[in-house]
């Protein structure tokens, strides 16, 4: 993976799918879950995250409480000594990593938590969700972080869904 290449890309792209999320608000597709949900599948079908990582090595998950506790346990450690080690609060209140990348990121891209890391980690980069109007701003977002996204945005453009 190419990140840099990624980065131009995903700048370039990103006026574009910003409008095709106004468009996709006023319209209100009813397919618009299932879209997604397909094109998610289709594109990792053929992209591998452990080549990327960029969202594990550029951007902090929320750690809610029942992420601290579990990720805590695993570490063998109380879950005050991980918020005081590993966590701070952001701007708007959450818990996030007080570094990038992620320090519970190996040199071979795998995650040394993996069967224990927090709900936003498991279910990134959401775009294989229900209610996907809810958080087309944050797939949006995503989309200038993981290559999967922005991929998922390139084949949605081309879905006949949007006629």
């Amino acid at each position: 993976m190419d990140i840099d290449n990624f980065k131009n890309s995903a700048l370039k792209a990103y006026d574009e799918n910003r409008r095709l999320i106004k468009s996709i608000k006023k319209k209100k597709y009813k397919n618009l879950d299932k879209t997604f949900r397909d094109l998610h599948e289709e594109v990792f079908e053929e992209i591998d995250c452990l080549t990327c990582a960029n969202c594990c090595k550029t951007t902090s998950p929320i750690f809610y409480q029942m992420d601290i506790e579990r990720v805590a346990k695993s570490l063998r450690s109380k879950p005050s000594a991980f918020i005081d080690e590993y966590l701070r609060i952001d701007e708007d209140g959450d818990d996030v990593l007080k570094q990038s990348p992620c320090p519970f990121l190996g040199n071979d891209n795998k995650c040394i938590v993996y069967d224990s890391r927090p709900t936003a980690c498991r279910e990134y980069p959401h775009t294989n969700r229900k209610r996907m109007y809810q958080i087309l701003n944050l797939t949006l977002k995503n989309s200038m972080v993981c290559p999967a996204v922005l991929e998922i945005f390139e084949r949605l453009k081309k879905t006949s869904f949007l006629i």
